[in-house]
């Protein structure tokens, strides 16, 4: 397949990945297509599936590339056939996938649908949306990250843990970012080709980072107040 090809497979599941998506992941080694004589890039099934794979892994887990290259190479220091790499990659893209996979329905969740898939009621997004915790884009649509968003608000709720404590996480969540964008901004307003990718990037990197360090240090600091 050429490059284009991919991207229009691709794109049904992931509607922002790019063609320069595309090449900043081949450039970081994640994919090896194969070149014509021409010098165009020909992909198979399975550099499609490794692709697949790696966005899967970004979108749904937020991992670093550090990480899911050393998935990869785990898997393929398994097989060398290029039929079975195929299938371990399918399987373990199926592994990577979270339970409820909202990639395939679209990009945009009205409320109806947004109260239908997270099985709260009308009440808990509203309360949500009034402690600036969640909010709704143009047309008062909602996107994937919301649904997960309201997920989690509602998994908390079982524990007991009300939606205006939830602040704290927003407050701090909006200082990350703050950082962050700090970092890449100047990535992403750089010269040359792929600029907003490699910022996309270091985007998706830091907020793993992040995300680990959050866990560890709740954790410590649960185990210090139980002791």
């Amino acid at each position: 397949m050429s490059i284009g090809a991919v991207l229009a497979v691709l794109s049904e599941d992931f509607p922002d990945v790019t063609i320069s998506k595309i090449r900043f992941l081949e450039a970081e080694g994640l994919v090896t297509p194969e070149r014509a004589p021409s010098g165009y890039r020909r992909f198979s099934n399975s550099d499609c599936e490794r692709l697949r794979f790696v966005l899967t892994a970004q979108r749904d887990r937020y991992l670093p590339l550090k990480v899911i290259r050393e998935q990869l190479d785990a898997i393929d220091s398994k097989t060398s056939d290029a039929a079975g790499g195929a299938r371990l990659l399918s399987s373990a893209r199926t592994a990577v996938a979270p339970a409820t996979d909202f990639a395939s329905r679209g990009g945009r969740v009205d409320r109806e649908s947004l109260i239908e898939r997270t099985g709260v009621d009308s009440a808990f997004i509203a309360e949500l949306m009034r402690n600036g915790l969640l909010s709704s884009g143009p047309g008062g649509f909602f996107d994937e990250d919301a649904v997960r968003l309201v997920e989690a608000a509602a998994a908390l709720a079982n524990f007991g843990v009300e939606t205006r404590h939830l602040r704290a996480f927003k407050v701090s969540a909006d200082r990350e970012a703050g950082l962050v964008a700090q970092i890449a901004g100047p990535i992403a307003k750089g010269k040359g080709t792929g600029a907003r990718d490699r910022a996309e990037e270091l985007v998706r990197e830091m907020a793993a980072l992040s995300v680990t360090l959050h866990t560890q240090l709740v954790k410590a600091a649960v185990r210090t107040a139980l002791d």
